[in-house]
This record gives C-alpha cells, structure tokens and sequence, in this order.
C-alpha cells in the first residue's frame, strides 16, 4: 500500500514546478498578444457623421461630416515635414438596363496639408487657396465637412432624380507621399485611411 504522502506527492507537483510552467506559459501569451497587437484596427480613426444629397434648383448638393482621427504613424510623419493629401469625390450615374451605369457627372477636391514648425500651425491648400489653423483639429474638420457641395448641374440631369445614384468617396492619397516613402509603407494599416459610400437623393 502506497503511504498518503506519496500519492499527495504524485497528485499534485511541487508549488516551484507550477509556478515555473505558469511563467513560461504567461510569457507566451505577453509574445503572442506584443505580434498581435499591431494588426487590431484602430477603432474611432474615422467616423461618417452626416452623409446626404439632394435636388435643388435642378442641381445635385452634398452634405457630408466626418469626425477624423490621425494614426500616430501618419500624424508623426506630418510633424516631420512630410505634407499629407487627402481627396474626396462625387460621381453621380444613370441606371441603364442595356449596358454600364452611365457617369453623367464627378466632382474632385484635394487638399494639401502639411505643418509649419516656425509658427507651430497647420497649412490647408485647396486649389489657389490657403489657410492656417492653430491646431491639427481645426485643419482636420476643413476638410472632412462639406455643406452644398454642387455636383451635378441641371443641364446633365434628365427627369426625376431618384433614377441617380452617387458614388462617394473620402481618403488619404498615399499616391501623393514621397516615392521613397510609399515603398515603405506598403499596405500598413495606419496608411490606409478612407471611406466610400453609395447613396440616392433623398
């Protein structure tokens, strides 16, 4: 017959031994959560808070709002001198049952921005047009909100505007980065940053 002690013994390991195993194991899971961690999206970089079009006058107008985040990595290359660009369009089409949706007419905006670290401000260039913001913030919703944006005139539609739909979009233009620069960002997550929808006058 086996004594107590012995079989306690063989039930249960010394408390060193299980501590030893608990670290080896915890140390896995911190490597395996430190690889991980980088791929976990961002959430709240980019949130659509007002997205809407209309017939006015025979013309198309668009509203729309964003509420837009910088990743650290994007926001750290802008400190650095490297101007960002950011573009949104509008492209409005005609349903044809024959043949591909008609594209009657697209807007395009693009805006440079970029930092100026003698006066510690943010330069937004639209076009032939610029304006300096105190803040990152203030230069951000610039860009990201549009009230009556005309895109469509009365003469390229034809008849009741339920039968368009436009096509949407609002992104970071990588295409624009320094050559170098774009080879060594790839497809990182913090780079792409964007957001497109379809949508009919209401």
């Amino acid at each position: 017959m086996i004594p107590p002690s012995i079989r306690v013994a063989a039930a249960f390991p010394p408390f060193s031994r299980f501590r030893a195993a608990l670290g080896r194991w915890g140390g896995l899971f911190v490597c395996l959560l430190a690889l991980l961690w980088p791929l976990a999206p961002r959430a709240g970089a980019l949130e659509l808070q007002e997205l809407a079009v209309r017939r006015q006058d025979g013309a198309l107008l668009l509203d729309y709002a964003l509420r837009v985040a910088l990743p650290r990595a994007v926001e750290d290359a802008l400190q650095r001198g490297v101007p960002l660009y950011f573009e949104t369009d509008a492209s409005v089409y005609r349903p044809r049952w024959y043949w591909r949706d008609e594209r009657v007419a697209r807007q395009t905006r693009q805006w440079r921005l970029s930092y100026q670290p003698l006066t510690e401000s943010y330069r937004v260039s639209l076009g032939g047009l610029h304006t300096s913001y105190a803040t990152l913030a203030e230069a951000m919703a610039s860009m990201t909100r549009t009230a009556r944006w005309r895109i469509a005139e009365p003469g390229q539609l034809e008849g009741d505007e339920s039968r368009y739909y436009v096509e949407w979009r609002w992104r970071l233009d990588t295409e624009q980065l320094p050559r170098p620069m774009q080879l060594g960002i790839g497809n990182q997550a913090d780079w792409v940053l964007g957001i497109e929808r379809t949508l009919r006058p209401e």
